[in-house]
């Protein structure tokens, strides 16, 4: 398998385009603000919704993130995969936001 580049959490430009494949449940319990929610399973579907330029891409471990931008990588794009996914986007207390209110969690 070919190396997959990766970035943790506190290495996260700021200005990043951060693309969350989680599936909706996850997605709508806590998710970055900002982010662009394109579920794993529709990544080739939708590859028009991603815009030039780097992309970094976040699950909840970083595993479907890693297979994601190993992908994409190997269609044309220029992705990063998001170490630790959200969980440790939550344990470094980044910002969240969920759907629907309440409190975001990671799911």
């Amino acid at each position: 398998m070919t190396e997959v580049p990766t970035v943790t959490v506190t290495d996260l430009p700021d200005d990043a385009v951060l693309v969350d494949v989680r599936e909706d449940d996850e997605w709508r319990a806590g998710h970055a603000p900002g982010a662009r929610h394109i579920p794993l399973s529709q990544v080739p579907q939708r590859l028009d919704e991603l815009p030039e330029g780097e992309v970094h891409v976040v699950c909840r471990s970083g595993n479907r993130s890693a297979r994601a931008t190993a992908w994409l990588n190997l269609n044309g794009f220029e992705a990063v995969n998001v170490a630790g996914g959200m969980g440790a986007w939550r344990d470094a207390g980044k910002p969240m936001v969920s759907e629907g209110g309440g409190e975001p969690t990671v799911r």
